[in-house]
């Protein structure tokens, strides 16, 4: 049991990690234009980005896909980019039911991406043997899926304060954070390490 405590909280603290907000910025991207209604499909969302995630990590783990670092930490600020580039666009339009499985495939390809970028450190961390590595990504994987769930519902309540309180429209809010986290993300494409070669 407390091997299953030790990768669940390695998942929950790299969701959850301050240092490493890509993946927080990611979930808020997917989640503001969402309301506490529409819970089943931001669930689904969120299970795609972990499937995707563990994915890459299983490929990477057993030698299928080696990627460099550089070229990933480079790719996951677009992804942050492209959703919320997508969120300015379709804000306060009502074709979210029409777009769901364009949405869902596009984030279960983010979620492999940002995987990807886990997968170094996580090899360091697995036990030697391949047959012993299936049960601790499982484990992983668990503490990812729990740690977005609180990120995408603190979004949720926030959305609904600013939007009840505060008076903010849906489409506002929206397009307020999607500037925002494209204010963040850009800077993170511009300083990649990619432009030093």
């Amino acid at each position: 049991m407390s091997e299953f405590w030790l990768y669940f909280n390695i998942g929950l603290k790299h969701v959850l990690n301050i240092n490493a907000y890509d993946h927080v910025l990611f979930l808020i991207a997917l989640t503001v234009p969402y309301a506490f209604k529409d819970w089943k499909r931001l669930l689904l969302l969120v299970s795609l980005f972990t499937v995707g995630h563990t994915l890459a990590l299983l490929l990477s783990v057993y030698g299928v896909v080696m990627i460099k670092v550089s070229l990933v930490e480079f790719i996951i600020p677009i992804t942050i980019l492209i959703v919320a580039l997508f969120n300015l666009f379709t804000a306060g339009k009502n074709n979210k039911n029409e777009s769901i499985s364009l949405i869902a495939i596009v984030t279960l390809f983010f979620g492999i991406v940002h995987g990807l970028g886990f997968s170094n450190y996580f090899k360091t961390i697995l036990p030697g043997n391949a047959s012993d590595k299936l049960l601790p990504l499982s484990e992983f994987a668990l503490g990812i899926e729990t740690a977005q769930i609180i990120v995408v519902f603190v979004v949720l309540i926030l959305s609904y304060i600013v939007q009840t309180v505060f008076r903010f429209s849906k489409r506002d809010w929206t397009l307020v954070m999607s500037a925002f986290i494209i204010g963040v993300v850009v800077p993170m494409i511009i300083q990649s390490p990619i432009w030093n070669r």
